[in-house]
């Protein structure tokens, strides 16, 4: 290893240090990036003039026209938080699964995905789901442990659903690495992979999942039916017309904002950028349908507020990466990299393994963001490199493997979200024991995904080709 690979290294440990310590993702990346490059510079192994090609790469990024997605889709989130979908979603659904045992946890896992879906954004669903689910289970006699892996689990759903802000991010990363990675082997007409790529393979391993998480509920239900029991039968509660009618009502908004998304995206009507600025423009109207203008306007500058600043962390820290990223290549990281992985046992098999394995570990102390921005560029070019990595396929294991690092505790944002919003009765004891099964369906799942790459291929295949 020479000095530069050496400094490559120290500067990865220097990152996780200082993230550890505490300090902001994006200042950190930045102000470490940084400091190694002035080392660089002085110890004649890069030259620090490299470092001009910041300004545009930092350009290119502000400019991204798949990024622009991002700060639509959040708002598009976070204003169906705000037009009370989900209350009325989940009042329904009880209605017509609660007297089932383990039905109002069903009806909690449909809703979910459908937030999903309707929302892309974790912290929303988890606080919308966790306000009002939890108290109605616990109150109907729900154990504590299962009420609160369930309601985690599922608002975890966000991170791998279309339209999840996730894969927009990890749709451009791996664009972006693929490229590279052809370009370095002598392609100079190199394929692309899209987002559009992205949310197509994630769909049928998201449903997958879901099947997973509906087998579990209703086992647990058939096994120990005291932890989910039936809602008890209430004569007022609307009934067959009645309750179809209303049950149609609550669908038919969040499925048309669904449809109109998704399948604009997946016609190859829109791109996701423009898809999402239509689900922007489709929240407004159901807010005004559901609240009110006054209400809706009363809404819309604390919406935007959000918006502004769940954007500007994203994007702050994806310019931090993009530095870390342009001296870690300086320093000949990249090539590094690739030689380490290319040299494991196992081959293909064996690099992809150490890699989700790390990013597994890395999810107890990194937000799935920092991942996609500190690891995905180091990694993803080295394994598009080997023979037989389709670049969608591990896109969506790295997808379902940062969910996964999303739900496990001790440090998953989705379970410091929940226990921000739980009533008193649910402990952070009953969240992380809840939440275990989940995550080994999680992995489960992995494995599944491992073996039969074609869930995540055959749709993109089947609709664009190639």
């Amino acid at each position: 290893m020479g000095a530069a690979e050496l400094l490559a290294v120290l500067m990865v440990i220097a990152v996780c240090t200082v993230l550890f310590a505490g300090y902001p993702v994006a200042l950190t990346l930045g102000g470490v990036s940084f400091a190694f490059a002035v080392i660089g510079h002085v110890v004649g192994v890069m030259n620090i003039a490299l470092l001009g090609a910041l300004p545009q790469r930092m350009f290119g990024v502000m400019t991204n026209e798949v990024l622009l997605a991002i700060p639509l889709f959040i708002f598009m989130g976070v204003m169906l938080e705000r037009s009370q979908v989900a209350e009325e979603l989940l009042e329904t659904m009880g209605r017509l699964f609660g007297s089932l045992p383990g039905g109002l946890g069903i009806s909690v896992l449909i809703v979910g995905v459908l937030l999903a879906a309707a929302k892309g954004v974790v912290g929303a669903t988890t606080v919308t789901m966790g306000l009002i689910v939890l108290p109605t289970m616990l109150r109907y006699g729900y154990d504590p442990r299962l009420a609160a892996g369930t309601v985690a689990a599922t608002a975890t759903l966000a991170q791998i659903f279309p339209p999840a802000t996730v894969l927009v991010l990890l749709g451009d990363q791996m664009s972006n690495a693929y490229q590279a990675a052809q370009l370095s082997q002598g392609i100079f007409a190199p394929q692309s992979v899209t987002v559009s790529d992205l949310f197509a393979g994630a769909i049928v391993p998201g449903f997958a999942l879901v099947g997973l998480y509906f087998i579990y509920l209703v086992a647990t239900a058939i096994v120990r039916p005291k932890t989910s029991p039936a809602l008890p039968s209430d004569p007022a509660a609307p009934r067959g017309f009645a309750l179809a009618r209303r049950l149609i009502a609550a669908l038919i908004a969040p499925v048309l904002l669904i449809l109109a998304v998704l399948g604009s995206i997946l016609g190859g009507v829109a791109t996701p950028t423009e898809a999402a600025s239509v689900g922007a423009v489709g929240a407004i109207l159901l807010a005004l349908v559901k609240l009110g203008p006054k209400a809706s306007a009363g809404v819309l500058v604390p919406v935007m507020t959000r918006t502004a600043q769940v954007t500007s962390m994203i994007f702050v820290i994806l310019i931090g990466a993009t530095l870390f990223s342009l001296v870690f290549r300086g320093l000949g990281g990249d090539d590094m990299v690739h030689r380490a992985l290319a040299d494991l046992p196992g081959g293909t098999s064996g690099a992809i393994i150490a890699v989700m394995l790390a990013m597994f570990l890395l999810g107890f102390v990194m937000d799935a963001f920092e991942i996609i921005f500190v690891v995905v560029p180091i990694v993803a070019p080295a394994l598009l490199k080997l023979p037989g990595v389709d670049p969608v396929w591990l896109a969506v294991m790295m997808a379902i493997n940062l969910q996964t690092s999303y739900m496990h505790p001790p440090l998953g944002p989705t379970l410091f979200f929940l226990r921000g919003v739980a009533p008193p009765e649910i402990t952070t004891r009953h969240i992380y024991v809840g939440i275990i099964p989940f995550v080994l369906i999680q992995l489960f799942a992995l494995v599944v995904l491992w073996f039969a790459p074609g869930l995540a291929t055959w749709l993109p295949h089947r609709l664009y080709g190639g």
